[in-house]
């Protein structure tokens, strides 16, 4: 296993080649990245058994190929930044026997791709990912793709859905029952889903007094 010491040593390396990987997109910034990787760190904690480099360079890498939400392309994003991580990584020296462990991991991190993570760090991986989707700072991300892609706040009558289907491509704040409340029965560990419960929390509350000012009740 890797020590804290090795661990300290390649994540500025990490931080260094996925700088500027995401172009203008603040959703998926180096903050977003350094944010996976300590929500990865804290489930490790639970998972000794997980190799924590791997984890690190998959936290920091699964950008590198970053693609806008409406991309056709969208569901390649993870298996394109996979074979770009694998290509750079060799070229630094990475341990060889790590580099299909990194990429599965990143492979595996997206929720467009619908890759089944079959390994421990793919499962943190993604976890943590997901979690960053999820609290304060997933619905600040959430109104900043929606901004940048054009989509309404809510609708007009009924922010909350209740006498239609949720349409989240058109109004921003169904994306919450669309798709954000689903993540905690898909986290793969049990303190993830715990962390991703607790986040959910918070945006189900937002949604309630959201409607309430929105309709002036």
């Amino acid at each position: 296993m890797t020590s804290q010491h090795d661990l300290a040593a390649w994540r500025p390396r990490f931080a260094d080649m996925a700088a500027g990987a995401s172009g203008n997109d603040g959703a998926h910034d180096a903050s977003h990245l350094e944010r996976v990787w300590r929500s990865a760190e804290a489930l490790l904690a639970h998972h000794p058994e997980a190799d924590a480099l791997v984890v690190m360079a998959a936290s920091y890498l699964h950008d590198l190929v970053n693609l806008p939400k409406d991309d056709p392309d969208r569901a390649q994003a993870s298996r394109r930044s996979a074979a770009l991580a694998r290509e750079r990584l060799a070229q630094i020296g990475f341990p060889s026997d790590r580099l299909d462990a990194v990429a599965h991991a990143i492979e595996a991190h997206s929720y467009s791709a619908a890759i089944p993570a079959t390994t421990i760090e793919a499962k943190i991986v993604q976890d943590a990912d997901r979690l960053d989707a999820l609290g304060a700072i997933g619905l600040a991300r959430m109104f900043y793709v929606a901004g940048r892609l054009g989509r309404a706040l809510a609708h007009p009558g009924d922010p909350l859905a209740e006498a239609r289907e949720p349409d989240d491509r058109a109004w921003t704040l169904d994306h919450i029952v669309v798709k954000l409340a689903r993540l905690p029965e898909m986290m793969q560990t049990e303190a993830g889903r715990d962390m991703a419960n607790e986040r959910l929390g918070k945006l189900l509350v937002f949604r309630k007094e959201f409607a309430q000012e929105w309709l002036g009740t």
